[in-house]
């Protein structure tokens, strides 16, 4: 488990200790990445406890496949898939399940995957490169209205449409198939940016999430999640951006409520309708001694939640 050191894992023990890891539990990293957080959730299983993870970055399935502890698997999948893939192992329900969602230190470093505005590369951005197009393949051809709706609702850039229309323009003269091409574009377009950002960084961002279906995946994986959780079970989530960390809140939030009723209705307590989830805790983030050993954790929010009983 060597290259487990290759990436930093954020809110590693407070991942782990948020899952309640039960000896022989099952359980599921929807993110494999490295290993980080699967190696310590292993730490934590008994001899009859299994892991089930999941990667759709064939980089990350390798380090997984070096693996040779008889409770741990891993599969080619992301996580969306994560009802299939249980359905192919015989397995109904879990006890726990992680999603750690964003881009690892080593598709970030690796200059080739072109997620990274630091080094000239290929303008890839796919996170399972053996399928679907590149950034490169969609700038080619999406049109300039919905690239600039792209860039705003993914990236909160205010600049969007300026961004766009630049592209439209750059596209028809040469290419925009490499990171260096876009950002030079994207920095003459952006006038202002915020102390310390490069002025790409919204859009790479932007266009990240749409290749990979970021948001929409993680929309349909979250119910899946709960419906694949024993009573008692913790699904625990670490986002990086607030569009995440929006969307597993408002996710935990209305799973708690449970079913609204009128107004007014007349009904004892024992019969209002109960959450599928509770929440458990508050929003973790990374303490000072992470920051400072890994600064790529400033962002991370961690929320958690547990299948009721009733549900």
């Amino acid at each position: 488990m060597s290259e487990v050191l290759v990436h930093t894992t954020v809110l590693l023990h407070e991942a782990v200790e948020a899952l309640a890891i039960r000896a022989d539990g099952v359980y599921v990293d929807g993110t494999f990445g490295r290993g980080g957080h699967s190696a310590k959730i292993l730490q934590s299983l008994g001899p009859k406890g299994r892991l089930i993870a999941l990667d759709k970055d064939p980089a990350a399935i390798a380090v997984g496949e070096q693996w040779s502890d008889p409770r741990f698997q891993i599969v080619h999948r992301g996580f969306m898939d994560l009802a299939g893939v249980l359905r192919e192992l015989g397995v109904s329900q879990v006890d726990g399940i992680l999603l750690d969602l964003g881009v690892s230190s080593p598709q970030l470093d690796e200059a080739a995957r072109g997620f990274s505005f630091r080094f000239d590369a290929p303008l890839d951005m796919r996170m399972d490169v053996s399928k679907g197009p590149t950034a490169a393949q969609w700038l080619a051809t999406v049109d300039e209205s919905f690239l600039a709706e792209v860039i705003r609702d993914y990236g909160e850039e205010r600049f969007a449409k300026q961004i766009a229309r630049a592209v439209a323009a750059a596209r028809t003269v040469e290419p925009i198939d490499t990171t260096r091409k876009l950002v030079e574009l994207v920095s003459q377009t952006v006038r202002t940016r915020e102390a310390g950002q490069n002025p790409a960084t919204r859009t790479f961002q932007a266009i990240r999430i749409y290749i990979n279906q970021e948001l929409a995946e993680l929309e349909g994986i979250l119910p899946e999640c709960v419906t694949h959780l024993k009573p008692g079970g913790r699904l625990a989530v670490i986002s990086f951006h607030s569009l995440e960390d929006r969307i597993v809140k408002h996710f935990m939030r209305d799973m708690a409520e449970g079913d609204k009723l009128p107004r007014n209705v007349p009904i004892r307590a024992s019969e209002v309708p109960q959450g599928r989830v509770t929440l458990v805790g508050k929003a973790i983030k990374a303490g000072k001694d992470e920051l400072t050993a890994n600064p790529r954790a400033r962002s991370a929010v961690m929320r958690v939640a547990e299948r009721s009983h009733a549900a």
